[in-house]
């Protein structure tokens, strides 16, 4: 894989991007709960509601509902919104400096799922991060998440860029899976370094 054969780098965000931690929300959640941080930790899943509030099916209100049903939170919903948020713990900042120092004329895009709630929190707080990026592919609004065949399809069409000719970066292996099913090349971003290493023995560095 070479400069000349990729036309597109699409970037996931959490994980990648973002540094992520969950056990923050625990810790922010269990003040309105009986259960401790490491039992809301065991009971919180990504299930069905979950997903459905990714795809832009559910919105906040409902899901958080959901999530007090689940966690037993006597919380309002800004109090949830605000233990949701804490997930979020700040850029991380060696791949954001690389993607700053590309190519200006290399085409850079994002592919996220996420979830309204969580778009309005990152789109203010990173957004001089986020700038690099053409377009921020979002599953709430896509109404489809990775590692869905039809979310990469998405891309491809909204771009212009065949599968083929994308590359691909995301923390999640089924995620990166599923990139490749459909045709991408796809990298699995277990540190940053991952990224950096790909990019300069493609010829992007």
């Amino acid at each position: 894989m070479k400069r000349e054969d990729i036309e597109l780098l699409l970037f996931d965000l959490g994980g990648v991007l973002i540094e992520l931690d969950f056990s923050r929300m625990f810790r922010a959640w269990a003040a309105y709960s009986t259960y401790s941080p490491e039992d809301i930790g065991h009971r919180f899943k990504m299930d069905r509601a979950y997903e459905q509030h990714e795809r832009g099916a559910l919105e906040a209100a409902g899901y958080f509902a959901h999530l007090k049903a689940v966690l037993a939170l006597e919380a309002s919903d800004q109090d949830v919104g605000l233990g949701w948020n804490q997930m979020f713990v700040g850029l991380i900042d060696d791949t954001a400096g690389l993607l700053r120092r590309l190519d200006p004329a290399v085409r850079l895009c994002a592919l996220t799922n996420s979830n309204r709630a969580h778009e309005d929190y990152w789109r203010v707080e990173y957004a001089a991060a986020l700038e690099v990026f053409e377009c921020i592919f979002v599953s709430s609004t896509m109404g489809v998440r990775k590692p869905e065949r039809a979310a990469f399809e998405r891309i491809a069409e909204r771009t212009g860029v065949p599968a083929e000719r994308t590359l691909f970066f995301d923390d999640t292996l089924g995620n990166v899976e599923g990139a490749r099913d459909a045709g991408l090349h796809a990298v699995h971003v277990q540190r940053p370094e991952d990224v950096s290493r790909t990019l300069r023995d493609a010829g992007f560095l």
